[in-house]
């Protein structure tokens, strides 16, 4: 490899930094910036399963003072780069990133390792232009690179798994038909999804249920592909398919989902949102909002810097609220939640299978984007996996009407929503 000049002070505090992380964690992680043994350090006793290789000497703050976000910084900057396999990676990450928290809590800032990793990080501050660049990347992306790790409908939202045994692309067809199921849709209803992606739930509505339906996005990529296979089903006479904000939509529909787009309305819109949908509901109309939530009720961001990683990278002006806030903004809207179901462990292994194929389809994925996209989509489904699976998001599904009605149209047990789809 390539070594880098890293200054004697520097070489010091990172030897000292690395016997502390090697008496609190004893990770199996090894650090090198060349191929001199004095240029290579240990943080543990067995064979290290992750190795960082340091390419710019900027990458020595991540390390001083590690979190979620200054380590997935780094990477995605192409400051260091990381071998070993993905989910090893994250544990090493998470539990460099524990130990880091309680050592800079300890030294509160001061020493020479807290001005080493402020001088550090002022290097590499972005510029307003590389920061627009990221904020603008999600929705950059071309069809061409979500359809290598999607399933071949391409859903990028929480599959169902009836079992647990299901392929992504069964679990995903569950999720649909669990949705508008417990929507109780009927032929000849219609139909709105807000934030419809590529189309997937209303051709299912429309060829599965008989709904008519019309769908929503803000994407041109989305709704060009969603126009085209509506087209290509022959479904024009039941489905529409908008390049639309929400706000601008007329009413009323029988029936209303919204999967997967509630995280981008705020904190503070979301009685706003929610009165939206009361207005379009039908009377007598049911919704379901199925949308990431914070497990924090304060809605706190997740730990170690996720949170703030996601906000720069992959979702700007993201805001995830706690169930309890979202059943209180519901109400505040105008909508009585009549059923909510968690599906965190569906949506953490939603992520294990869409990890998996980023993987596994490096090679393809790879031309349809440069290397730093690369490197977040690689971080951030991984992440949000290990989010998932340590309780520091979930997903909930509220099915809702609107307030005030009497409440003889509500079943009496949750039976219908576990039967089999019209």
């Amino acid at each position: 490899m390539t070594a880098i000049s890293l200054p004697s002070p520097v070489q010091s505090a990172l030897r000292s930094w690395a016997e502390r992380m090697r008496e609190r964690a004893d990770l199996p992680l090894a650090i090198a910036w060349g191929d001199a043994p004095e240029q290579q350090l240990r943080l543990g006793r067995t064979e290290p399963r992750v190795r960082v290789r340091l390419r710019q000497p900027a990458a020595v703050a991540a390390l001083l003072a590690p979190s979620f976000d200054t380590l997935g910084q780094a990477y995605v900057e192409g400051q260091i780069d990381l071998d070993g396999a993905v989910p090893d990676i994250m544990d090493v990450a998470w539990r460099l990133s524990e130990a880091g928290e309680q050592a800079q809590s300890e030294q509160k800032g001061g020493g020479l390792l807290g001005r080493i990793a402020r001088h550090l990080g002022q290097a590499v501050s972005h510029s307003k232009q590389s920061d627009k660049e990221a904020i603008q990347y999600h929705y950059d992306v071309s069809n061409e690179f979500y359809a290598q790790w999607l399933d071949p409908a391409m859903v990028y939202s929480c599959a169902y798994f009836e079992t647990g045994q299901e392929t992504l692309a069964e679990a995903q067809t569950k999720k649909i038909d669990h949705i508008l199921t417990k929507l109780r849709l009927e032929p000849g209803q219609t139909l709105l999804d807000i934030g419809c992606g590529w189309g997937a739930l209303v051709l299912r509505a429309a060829e599965k249920f008989g709904a008519r339906c019309v769908g929503i996005t803000l994407s041109q990529n989305q709704h060009d592909l969603a126009v085209e296979r509506v087209r290509a089903a022959g479904l024009q006479d039941r489905i529409e398919i908008r390049l639309q904000d929400y706000r601008d939509v007329k009413g009323p529909f029988d029936r209303i989902s919204s999967v997967g787009m509630f995280e981008h309305v705020g904190l503070k819109n979301l009685p706003g949102y929610f009165r939206i949908v009361h207005d379009l509901l039908a009377p007598g109309g049911w919704a379901l909002n199925h949308g990431i939530t914070s497990t924090d009720p304060d809605n706190a961001e997740t730990s170690y810097g996720g949170g703030r990683f996601i906000d720069r990278y992959v979702f700007p002006q993201g805001e995830l609220p706690h169930i309890g806030t979202v059943l209180t903004t519901m109400q505040q809207g105008g909508l009585e939640a009549v059923d909510v179901e968690g599906l965190r462990r569906h949506y953490a292994r939603t992520l294990s299978f869409w990890s998996e194929a980023f993987e596994a389809h490096t090679a393809q994925i790879k031309p349809l984007v440069d290397e730093r996209r690369w490197r977040i989509w690689r971080v951030y489904l991984i992440g949000c996996q290990w989010a998932f699976e340590q309780d520091e998001i979930s997903l909930f599904q509220v099915l809702c009407r609107r307030a005030g009605q009497t409440p003889d149209a509500q079943p009496w047990s949750r039976r219908w929503m576990y039967q089999n789809p019209a």
